[in-house]
């Protein structure tokens, strides 16, 4: 099995929309991983296609939204980064802020069915911190659950658990007062030598 992880670019979208977007109807509203990359308030704002059309734009920026990895050409997974001070998480109250450093962060992880146990989620998280640190990061932080090995729901699986990030590189670098599936949220680390 072959995977391959590029930046999610305009020539992309099609696979992003895949990824990301409605299944059914394209007007429903569905996150496509804007919860956590956008104020609230916009977040709130954007309906049914519109958030679809903002994420186009977003492929058009020269730092894409984050990076898709493909097993055999086939989309199969999504790994959203950028930096942290673009993000409202640079403003939360349950995750701190441990430093000055302009890190980037990896917010969100998703793997399609069909596709999971193959090593999707792994190869989406490392080429993401490539796509960090071929972009100047000089870190690259996540937050995932510590579920010490416990299974996480599907709804939840997306902020990632420690022992994937762990497998990456990363180390925990602080404990938060964030929550996901019921359990503890932990600030990983990757700092960039």
């Amino acid at each position: 099995m072959d995977i391959e992880v590029h930046a999610a670019t305009h020539d992309r979208f099609d696979d992003l929309a895949l990824m990301l977007g409605p299944k059914k109807n394209a007007d429903a509203s569905v996150c496509w991983c804007l919860s956590h990359r956008i104020p609230a308030k916009l977040n709130q704002a954007l309906r049914g296609s519109e958030r679809g059309g903002f994420v186009r734009q977003l492929t058009r920026q020269p730092v894409a939204p984050g990076v898709l990895a493909y097993v055999d050409g086939e989309v199969a997974g999504w790994a959203a980064v950028a930096p942290r001070a673009d993000l409202p998480i640079a403003r939360s109250t349950k995750i701190p802020r441990i430093d000055d450093l302009p890190v980037w962060s990896v917010w969100c992880i998703r793997v399609r069915p069909g596709f999971r146990g193959r090593g999707v989620s792994h190869a989406a998280l490392a080429g993401a911190v490539e796509y960090a640190r071929s972009n100047g990061a000089p870190a690259v932080e996540g937050y995932p659950v510590d579920n010490r090995g416990a299974k996480v729901d599907l709804t939840m699986a997306f902020v990632g658990t420690r022992a994937t990030f762990e497998r990456a590189g990363f180390v925990e670098a602080a404990k938060t007062d964030a929550v996901a599936g019921g359990f503890p949220r932990v600030l990983m680390r990757r700092a960039f030598a």
